[in-house]
């Protein structure tokens, strides 16, 4: 007799015996010995990627495109979603060493000795080779070969402009590493409008061709790389810091730089395994056969608040041209969420992103050849940018250091802006010998306007249970862009870059409250009084911090050529802060 099966809607058999209808009205009851094996069918997710050739993979974030890395990933984050207040404990990697570096049992021992060891290459090589370019001895330690990704990073000409501006990147080599150029770009929201912009994110640059550039110049400069090698243990020193690789090598350097992103062991040990505060969770594919390629999306909502897995989302959408083909593109769909039990997981997310991305591009799947799969979890805390936690150990950059910005997570972009200031900083702090913790912690600052970006986080968050609309997100976000370009480019633009200032968010929220006053009470329904009340602080401070660089920061900068190098470099490092965490360094 042959053995009917069944296949539920989530791919898997039926488990249980049932009655089963068969042809002239009849029924079949198998035997509890008889049932068939639970199994599940492969999702659409794993069809499709195991049917696309994966070459190697590359270190940073979007640098995995296989279906197994993808399941790890997703074993990594439902740990995250699982944990009470910690996800778990983490290993200690960073120890404290009584004495001197040179008295040490590992002194003799030591390969070699750099001013710098910067551990994690695919940002960390653009720190690298500015610190190399100043003169100091620099060394890369990378787990994997040092190669960028084959998927694009997308960002404006302006912002690359300052890899330029700090002397690691010829204006040449921008065309080089260009891979595709569009125009114009758009923000939309559920229907109510959209806004479109120019110069906003219009560049695919191609991360293999840029980091192999630096590499060859990093390498040029003098510095050295370690690839296919990991740290084991740091052991701090009073001279110095020591890096035990995981081959037994023993290197020796005055300051360590962590670019290995949030889940760097070096990080984990300072947050103690906390729980991150939020999670961006990021799915898209590159795909070819799209007629309609010559515009971006930089934010687009095309749906209200939907159920995934067993949470509710809100899902957004970014879509650029990529530089493979005239027909290729590439599609992002991300949510926010807070790390809790039933947070949808990534392939959840990608089964859901197939169905409302042809929706979205207007594009049937059959039409399409899936290029390559794309996903990542991008945590974030509240009290950040990280202080560092120990002498000659400071975390750079993006994921790391908590830079970057709680919306976005451009770890890139943070990258272009942050990088003269930071390498300013690095290489005085190393030429005076200030590499205590109080010292480097004056490099990653409090900064209001990142702290005070917290809110939109939140309010472009499902709630789980709320009284508030499904689409109360796309008219508020609808409401404050439409607001800002009523306001005009001075307002909008910083915005779209990652970039808040006192004096246009201001006028944002004031004019959204004359003309919208009626999404008030949904706004505190959404985020929250206890939030509100603590972006009022931040937002307070942001208008603090701009009067204090406007106005007294002139004042000081004079005289700072007459203090003592110490407090030279303290001080800098507080006008730097007030500048940047007022948004002040960004120029139209």
């Amino acid at each position: 007799m042959a053995l009917l099966q069944l296949q539920c809607s989530n791919g898997a058999f039926l488990k249980y015996p049932k009655l089963y209808p068969l042809p002239h009205g009849r029924a079949y009851r198998p035997s509890r010995s008889l049932c068939f094996k639970m199994q599940a069918f492969p999702s659409r997710t794993q069809r499709i990627m195991e049917n696309i050739s994966v070459s190697g993979e590359v270190g940073g974030a979007g640098g995995a495109y296989s279906y197994s890395a993808l399941k790890r990933l997703d074993q990594l984050w439902s740990s995250i979603c699982a944990a009470q207040t910690a996800v778990q404990e983490p290993q200690k990697v960073v120890s404290t060493m009584p004495g001197s570096f040179l008295d040490s049992d590992v002194a003799e021992k030591a390969l070699d000795k750099f001013d710098v060891i910067v551990c994690g290459g695919t940002l960390g090589i653009f720190i690298a080779t500015a610190l190399c370019s100043k003169g100091l001895r620099v060394a890369i330690v990378e787990r994997n070969i040092l190669k960028g990704r084959e998927q694009e990073w997308n960002i404006s000409r302006k912002e690359l402009l300052e890899l330029v501006k700090v002397g690691i990147l010829g204006e040449d080599d921008i065309e080089q590493v260009t891979a595709v150029k569009f125009n114009p770009n758009r923000c939309g929201f559920g229907g109510k409008g959209e806004i479109w912009v120019e110069d906003i994110l219009n560049l695919g640059i191609s991360p293999a061709k840029l980091i192999e550039i630096m590499k060859n110049r990093f390498v040029s400069l003098g510095g050295v790389i370690f690839e296919g090698s990991s740290f084991s243990s740091i052991r701090i020193y009073e001279d110095a810091v020591v890096t035990l690789l995981a081959d037994g090598k023993i290197l020796s350097s005055r300051l360590i730089i962590d670019a290995m992103g949030n889940f760097s062991p070096i990080v984990k040990q300072i947050r103690s395994g906390r729980k991150p505060d939020g999670v961006c969770l990021v799915v898209g594919s590159c795909a070819r056969g799209f007629s309609d390629n010559s515009t971006s999306d930089v934010i687009y909502s095309s749906s209200s608040v939907r159920k995934i897995g067993k949470s509710k989302v809100q899902c957004f959408w970014e879509a650029f041209p990529a530089g493979s083909g005239p027909t290729d593109r590439t599609t992002y769909m991300f949510t926010y969420v807070d790390p809790q039990p039933g947070s949808p997981t990534l392939e959840e997310l990608l089964e859901e992103y197939w169905d409302l991305m042809q929706d979205y591009q207007g594009v049937s799947l059959d039409n399409l050849e899936i290029l390559r799969v794309i996903y990542g979890i991008f945590p974030t805390y509240r009290d950040s940018p990280l202080p560092a936690a120990f002498n000659r150990v400071l975390q750079v950059f993006g994921d790391a250091s908590g830079i970057q910005s709680p919306v976005s997570f451009g770890g890139f972009g943070s990258l272009t802006r942050h990088l003269e200031r930071l390498s300013s900083g690095i290489y005085e702090a190393i030429s005076g010998n200030l590499l205590d913790s109080c010292n480097l912690s004056l490099l990653n600052p409090y900064m209001p306007n990142l702290s005070a970006s917290w809110l939109f986080q939140r309010a472009m968050s499902a709630k789980q249970e709320s009284n508030v609309p499904p689409d109360f997100i796309n008219e508020l976000l609808y409401a404050n862009f439409g607001s800002m370009q009523r306001l005009g480019d001075p307002d909008l633009r910083p915005f779209l870059q990652d970039v808040v200032q006192f004096g246009p968010l201001a006028k944002t929220l004031g004019l959204v409250m004359i003309t919208k006053p009626q999404i008030l009470p949904s706004i505190f329904a959404q985020v929250g009084f206890p939030v509100i009340v603590d972006w009022s602080g931040h937002f307070a401070m942001l208008g603090f911090y701009t009067l204090l660089s406007s106005f007294t920061g002139p004042l000081i900068r004079p005289l700072l050529s007459v203090l003592p190098p110490e407090l030279r470099y303290q001080w800098k490092r507080r006008l730097e802060a007030w500048k940047y965490g007022a948004g002040l360094d960004y120029e139209l």
